[in-house]
């Protein structure tokens, strides 16, 4: 018999944190969401002050006994929550606060922030966390996706331009995905080898691992580049762009739409399945020999260049609750 005022009756506690500059977020959302969820969990919030400051507040509470730890804000925010919490049991969730929230889709959680408080306060109910996987690419995990190469080109720019990003959404990343294909990638773009740790190998322009399909959404609509992967099968999948050729973007534009002839059928792209391990580098050097760096994002947030990334599946490495 449990006695009043136990811990298991309480209610469950729950850490917003939130990202003030998230697209959609403002503090009269934040609050009209902490009310609704007060009724089923003791909320406490904290906003994050500069990059990465999501993942020093997430190491930070694990051994604060929260029940749940929610990322208020885009894909990028809730990249940060998880670089946090990765290998603990503290469970994760996500209110959508970003542009396009792919993550909170592939979970199941609605994409409007008021139907997604309802369903968090719905799942007190029927509270079953569950395991899913991460990649990792050198020591920063991500949870849907990671790209070297013209994806992350785009990421650069749109993330320089925050204003932009935010009024024209999906428009601004087209604008900025055409506008560095003729400028990077039409002349003497960075070369990628790849390498899966079975020994498969390709050589490209760009390389984009998938931890969860689709890739990213446009809008609405799924954007769909490898098949075949799930967010808690264990493995990576990874596509390779053989060459950037003008002729080829048309078909496969339209292939990045199409649920019958997906992307990763094109024959300029090569995919490798069920991958555990698998090792990105640059074969371009510059006129003086030096090795020349390739653009790297994860979860549409860009980390900077490298020469070499190693990419690898951490199974069941998160807890959530979606």
């Amino acid at each position: 018999m449990r006695r009043p005022g136990s811990r298991r009756s309480a209610k469950k506690r729950m850490l917003i944190i939130v990202n003030p500059y998230a697209t959609t977020v403002s503090d009269r959302l934040k609050n009209l969401v902490v009310y609704a969820l007060q009724g089923r969990y003791e909320v406490e919030t904290v906003s994050t002050e500069a990059q990465n400051h999501a993942t020093e507040i997430g190491r930070e509470v694990r051994d604060h006994g929260y029940d749940v730890v929610v990322a208020f804000g885009g894909d990028g925010t809730l990249n940060e929550v998880v670089n946090g919490l990765a290998g603990t049991d503290v469970p994760v969730s996500v209110l959508p606060g970003g542009s396009t929230n792919v993550v909170c889709r592939t979970l199941g959680i609605p994409n409007d922030v008021v139907d997604a408080t309802e369903h968090l306060l719905a799942v007190v109910d029927d509270w079953r966390p569950r395991r899913i996987d991460l990649g990792a690419a050198d020591d920063r995990h991500f949870v849907f996706s990671c790209g070297a190469g013209i994806d992350a080109t785009v990421v650069r720019r749109v993330d320089a331009h925050p204003r932009l990003k935010s009024a024209a959404g999906p428009y601004y990343f087209s604008w900025a995905a055409i506008s560095a294909f003729y400028r990077s990638y039409l002349v003497n773009p960075v070369r990628l080898e790849v390498e899966t740790s079975a020994g498969e190998a390709a050589e490209g322009v760009t390389a984009l691992a998938q931890n969860s399909d689709p890739f990213t959404y446009f809008a609405s609509r799924p954007v769909r580049v490898c098949e075949g992967v799930e967010i808690d099968d264990g493995a990576l999948a990874l596509g390779v762009l053989k060459r950037a050729v003008q002729r080829d973007m048309p078909m496969l534009m339209s292939r990045l739409f199409s649920e019958q002839r997906p992307a990763a059928r094109h024959r300029q792209i090569e995919q490798f399945d069920r991958v555990a391990e698998a090792t990105i580098a640059s074969v371009s050097e510059t006129r003086d020999g030096i090795v020349r760096p390739f653009p790297v994002q994860v979860d549409g947030d860009y980390i900077g260049e490298k020469t070499r990334l190693r990419l690898r599946a951490e199974p069941g490495a998160l807890t959530v609750i979606a």
